[in-house]
């Protein structure tokens, strides 16, 4: 079995008494002291911010970065304004999901890629694969943490 992988959180995890599991290959907090209802019912009612670094993070970078994304997925991302963010789904050609991903306009020519963890080798590959035109992709993963706050009071 191969070694789990560890997000640049996992010491503070341990420090506030996590329960770390297996999650697809990522050691993950399941929950703290407090128990898994209250954590629940707090972030029902308050905010909580969650540890989602296992995440897979990729740039596009380029004047056809845009045009890029609009080819990837099935979503219309060319009316978006800088700093917005937009929940979509790559497809193959057949029309059966590659993945569902966050795309974020940072600008017209850098734009951001979440996708899930257990996808990434998979979806690095298919972008790769289907890029054209003047740009340039980066899977920055490693250098990536990423937090969540989740909640109504977020």
């Amino acid at each position: 079995m191969s070694e789990l992988k560890r997000t640049q959180l996992y010491e503070t995890h341990v420090a506030a008494g996590a329960s770390m599991v297996d999650f697809g290959g990522w050691e993950m907090p399941v929950q703290y002291p407090t128990g898994i209802v209250a954590e629940h019912l707090y972030t029902r009612h308050f905010c909580s911010l969650f540890d989602v670094s296992h995440m897979a993070e990729m740039t596009l970078c380029g004047k056809d970065a845009m045009a890029n994304v609009q080819m990837l997925v099935t979503n219309q991302c060319g009316n978006m304004v800088d700093g917005q963010v937009k929940y979509t789904t790559m497809c193959y050609e057949n029309g059966t999901t590659v993945d569902d991903l966050l795309v974020y306009k940072v600008d017209e020519e850098h734009i951001l890629l979440v996708v899930n963890a257990a996808n990434h080798a998979k979806d690095v590959e298919w972008i790769r694969d289907h890029l054209f035109g003047d740009v340039e992709f980066k899977d920055i993963s490693d250098d990536v943490a990423q937090v969540a706050l989740q909640g109504p009071k977020s």
